[in-house]
């Protein structure tokens, strides 16, 4: 039941911040035509809506880790085994701001950065990342083939669902070059994307409340000194 309400509760989040995006796309079609006074009205409910996107995604981040260090065991569902997951710590967490790619290869900095993004609509970056480091380590020439074009048309084709922002050039090699896959399709668009989020997104999320939360040391009580 608790995994059950989690899931319930992360599938109305997405859904709230579904229509909170849509109402700001609305609202920003109208700006021009109710003058400066309304244009500013406007700015601030666009701000007061992202920040209560930031607080809801801060919160469910901060269950889930809490509740990650509670327990000492997770059961996988496909396999059947035991995963362990811990809350990093301080220390831990801190290591991520040494280079992007220790952030990347944590289970938890990867999860709070995706999370960030989520807050600035822009997670499509992190997911076509992702997809393209699956999809090099796909050994069937079948799978290759078929991902490839998933990953196309999820991302890189024109009005993609989570079109990536690549130049046209780029996109039309890869359009040339998914017809006969090879692990090098999305090499270009994979490089163009992680500079992207290593140069904007990255200094954003190490300076936002989301990391300088995880990076608090809890401070030790008498009572803890004792036991």
């Amino acid at each position: 039941k608790g995994r059950a309400a989690v899931k319930r509760g992360r599938g109305e989040a997405i859904a709230m911040q579904s229509a909170l995006f849509l109402a700001l796309q609305h609202d920003g079609g109208r700006m021009e035509r109710g003058g400066r006074r309304r244009s500013e009205a406007e700015e601030g409910e666009k701000g007061r809506m992202k920040r209560t996107i930031i607080k809801d995604w801060k919160t469910r981040l901060s269950y889930f880790l809490q509740n990650s260090s509670n327990s000492t065991k997770m059961k996988s569902k496909k396999a059947g085994k035991h995963r362990t997951y811990f809350r990093p710590s301080p220390e831990e967490a801190q290591l991520w701001s040494e280079a992007f790619d220790e952030l990347l290869a944590n289970k938890y900095g990867l999860a709070a950065f995706r999370a960030f993004l989520k807050s600035e609509f822009c997670e499509e970056n992190i997911e076509f990342w992702l997809a393209c480091e699956d999809f090099k380590k796909t050994k069937s020439p079948q799978k290759l083939t078929s991902k490839a074009k998933k990953i196309y048309n999820d991302f890189i084709e024109k009005e993609a669902p989570k079109e990536i922002n690549i130049d046209f050039q780029t996109k039309n090699t890869i359009a040339q070059n998914i017809q006969e896959a090879t692990h090098t399709c999305f090499s270009a668009a994979q490089k163009r994307v992680y500079s992207l989020m290593e140069n904007n997104s990255y200094p954003r999320f190490l300076e936002s409340e989301f990391y300088q939360e995880l990076c608090k040391k809890t401070p030790i009580t008498r009572a803890a000194q004792g036991t």
